[in-house]
């Protein structure tokens, strides 16, 4: 259903070129990511108190080809094995098991892979770093837990352009990072929740020919919309109503941990990263920038909604705290049930309520906790 060799080469072909450093400079950018990597570890474990892997391999360092192909090997993970079970669900007919169907599924896996790498080839002049939760089997056939990587030229030409002091800016993108390393290595059962739910969205397709078709009649609708500057996106126009629901747990829990992120890379405190505040407000209108045309991609794909959970996430955790403190917050981790909605993201004192009751949101108050006289 998709050409893989193929993505990679359209995306490697397409991706803008990073910014020109010399050897010995990319040799040191490297070295200190790795290093940075380290430290942020430590400040993470310190501050969220989430037990995570004692001592992690260092970050994975890529340029922008290679993060492109870290990005196939995972697709690979996840769906070929999926794929392969919506291929036996077809059946026969066009998109069958004849000849017909062999020259259609030749084609449309070409088409398919061309596209994967187009969009690979935008995102990865953009992405700063990830945790690769989906890795193919080592040598020895073990699937590795996951591993943090990051994309050295997109660091680089961030910090060039917002003018920030690197060392600083460095460490606050590894600080995001490292706080989902240590969401996945120290929340046992999260990672495997997370394929869970992405299993059974690909599963949740509907292969009928006629709502194949009502899917691509909408998402032309939506190209149109955001070209005009509407709000829709292909990820909504392309889902059928069991997605949608499923979509809503997965785009809360990663609203959660993409928030969780936000509010720990800012909040470990400027004895950490001492112009942190100057690099937030400087990222955030970078976030918000952009050209008219970089503007419709990011809608489509889907780009908005990310940093939109950004900023849910983060002032969910930031109230959270606030109210009952980084034990109370971590409970949110302790199973699936005690994962936030997303309504409960947007009004966290109904999570609170849920899953603390109010008696412990009352004992956490500083009214509660100490007389006024003393707090004077």
């Amino acid at each position: 259903m998709i050409d893989w060799n193929l993505a990679v080469q359209t995306g490697t072909r397409l991706v803008r070129p990073g910014p020109q450093v010399g050897q010995a400079e990319a040799r040191e950018v490297v070295a200190e990511l790795r290093e940075l990597s380290r430290v942020a570890h430590g400040h993470v474990g310190e501050f969220t108190g989430m037990r995570a892997e004692a001592a992690p391999a260092p970050a994975t360092i890529v340029d922008r080809p290679g993060w492109i192909r870290a990005n196939v090997d995972g697709f690979r993970v996840v769906l070929e094995p999926l794929m392969e079970q919506m291929a036996e669900r077809r059946g026969t007919g066009l998109l069958g098991s004849g000849s017909a169907g062999v020259v259609v599924q030749a084609v449309g896996s070409r088409v398919t892979g061309m596209q994967v790498g187009a969009i690979l080839a935008y995102m990865a002049s953009r992405v700063l770093g990830q945790y690769e939760l989906f890795l193919p089997p080592d040598p020895s056939g073990r699937a590795p837990s996951g591993r943090l990587t990051l994309v050295a030229p997109n660091i680089v030409q961030v910090e060039q352009e917002l003018g920030v002091d690197t060392r600083d800016f460095r460490l606050w993108v590894c600080l995001h990072e490292e706080t989902h390393r240590a969401q996945f290595t120290g929340v046992s059962w999260l990672r495997e929740y997370v394929q869970d739910q992405m299993t059974k969205f690909l599963l949740a397709s509907d292969l009928d020919p006629g709502a194949l078709l009502e899917r691509l009649r909408d998402a032309a609708d939506a190209i149109a919309d955001a070209v005009r500057g509407g709000d829709s996106s292909l990820i909504d126009a392309i889902q059928s109503p069991e997605q949608r629901e499923i979509l809503d747990r997965l785009t809360a829990v990663m609203t959660l941990v993409e928030g969780h992120g936000d509010y720990v890379m800012d909040a470990v405190g400027p004895e950490v990263v001492p112009s942190v505040q100057q690099i937030r407000a400087k990222f955030q209108r970078r976030r918000e920038g952009g050209t008219r045309m970089d503007k419709t991609l990011r809608r489509l794909l889907g780009i908005d909604l990310k940093m939109r959970q950004y900023a849910e996430g983060a002032r969910f955790v930031h109230r959270v705290v606030a109210e009952v403190g980084m034990d109370g917050f971590n409970r949110v981790w302790e199973s699936a049930e005690t994962l936030p909605t997303h309504e409960e993201i947007k009004e966290p004192a109904l999570w609170m309520d849920r899953v603390l009751g109010p008696r412990a949101i009352e004992a956490t108050t500083p009214d509660a906790q100490t007389p006024e006289a003393d707090r004077a």
